[in-house]
This record gives C-alpha cells, structure tokens and sequence, in this order.
C-alpha cells in the first residue's frame, strides 16, 4: 500500500502560508504593539524617571545657578522653560533608538515575519508610544516649571497651539531616533548615535540670544532646526514676536517626519528582509 502526498505551495513556501492566514482589521495590529511598547517603557521605570528628572535638574541648575548671571532681573525662567521642554522631548525620544534597536538584534522581528500583519506596525507601536511617554513627562517638566516661577501669559487658545507643536515636534525626533536605532548595528550604537542629537538644543537659542554667539555659532544656532521651534513656542507662551518662527517650525518638523519615515521604512524593509 502505498502512501499519497500532497505537496502545495504553502508547504513549501512559508510566506504563502503567511498569506494565506487573515490580517487583522483596521489597526488592531497597531493598537497591540502600541500597548506592548507602553508595558515595556512602564517596566523600564528607571529609563522614565530619567528622561524627566534629567530636564528638571538642567532647568534648576540654568535657573538658580547660572539664570542670575545670564539675567539680573529674575526672569531667566521663563525664558529657558521652552528650550528645557524640548530638551525633554530630546532625552525621552532617545530610548526610542535603543528599543528599536534591541528588537532588530533579539529575535522578535523573526516572529512578526511569521504574522500577518504589517511589518510597519512595529515601527508604529515604537513611535506612538515614545510620543504619549514624552507628552506626559513633558507635563512633568512643565509643572515644575511653574513651581519654580514659570509664568506664561498664553490664553487657552495658545496654550492648545504650544502643545500642538510640541507634539509635533516629539512625532518627529522619536521618528528619526527610530530609524536611528534601525541604522544602528546594536542597541549600544544606537544609543551613541542618538547622543549627537541631544546637543542641539544647547546649539540654539534654548539657554541664550543667537546674538551673543560667536558669529560662526550663530549663523548655525539660527538656521539649524530647533531654534525656531523654541522661538514659536516662546512666542505662544510667553507674547514674544513670532515672526516667520511658526511656519519654520511647522516645516522644519514634517520635513524630519517624511525623511525620517522613509528612511526607517527602507531601513525595516532592508534589514528584516535579510533575516
């Protein structure tokens, strides 16, 4: 007797197998890893306690140490508050390269291959939940902010416009930094790299006017992207002139999120392919 196989392309072929197996609706497979990227910044308590202290300590050593020197009147927070925010945002989207990263090196990328979901969703998951982490402990920063004397003049209007900047702002860092942990050979590298970014803010007029640097510092302080971001979140908060900030700053960060969107998604398609 005689034993008869059959033999179909999904056996031989994992992918079609793959294929053959329903994707989830809409963005259920979104909201799964979104919820996954949550639990694990939630379990990596201490990398959160970081990304807000590090700020606060920053803006009381600018404030109290250095802010009567820089400015004899009083003053001197409400005009660094603003760059400490996104020095905030900058230190909390840094994790994302090294979470990135670690999932490109442990393994778990060869197990989502084998889901029917799309491979962008994990790209997704990382991002959208480095932009809720960011928002809260930028609430944090801003808190104590006003504990400490911060005294915005903005109405609610420009409040709403500030915080919609902001979290523009954190959508495009954490995007970058996320390709940057996909560029990355290991979530050490990642982290080094993402380091070079946190130094922007320091080149910008987050802590001083761009017309006390040196004037080969200056002409970079005034072009490169984050001082207009701070210059338009100073000028929602605090009444000061905004002049072309706005719409600079509004560029400046769609310009990061496509560039960085597709450069990650070359990155994931190039680098889990290989797998």
């Amino acid at each position: 007797m005689t034993a008869t196989t059959t033999t179909t392309a999904s056996d031989r072929d994992p992918a079609a197998l793959v294929a053959l197996r329903s994707r989830p609706a809409g963005l259920t497979a979104e909201a799964v890893l979104v919820r996954r990227s949550i639990t694990h910044a939630l379990r990596d308590a201490e990398a959160l306690t970081m990304a807000v202290i590090l700020p606060t300590m920053l803006m009381l050593l600018f404030t109290f140490v250095f802010g009567g020197a820089l400015d004899p009147s009083g003053g001197y927070v409400d005009y660094v508050v603003p760059g400490i925010i996104l020095l905030c945002a900058g230190f909390g989207a840094s994790s994302t390269a090294l979470y990135v990263a670690r999932d490109m090196t442990t393994g778990i990328i060869d197990r989502f291959r084998t889901m029917p979901m799309r491979a962008s969703a994990v790209l997704t998951g990382h991002v959208a939940a480095s932009v809720l982490r960011n928002l809260f402990a930028t609430g944090v920063v801003v808190g104590v902010a006003l504990l400490v004397g911060f005294r915005p003049t903005a109405d609610a209007i420009e409040w709403v416009a500030a915080g919609a900047l902001i979290a523009l702002y954190i959508l495009a860092i954490t995007a970058l930094f996320a390709a940057i942990g996909l560029a990355a050979s290991s979530p050490e590298a990642a982290n080094a790299y993402g380091f070079i970014l946190l130094f922007l803010p320091y080149l910008s007029s987050a802590f001083v006017p761009v017309e006390t640097l040196p004037d080969w510092l200056s002409w970079f302080a005034e072009h490169q992207p984050i001082t207009p971001i701070i210059e338009a979140i100073r000028s929602l908060l605090m009444g000061t002139p905004m002049g072309d900030s706005g719409w600079l700053a509004i560029g400046w960060c769609v310009l990061v999120i496509a560039v960085a969107a597709a450069w990650g998604t070359w990155l994931f398609r190039r680098k889990a392919g290989r797998r």
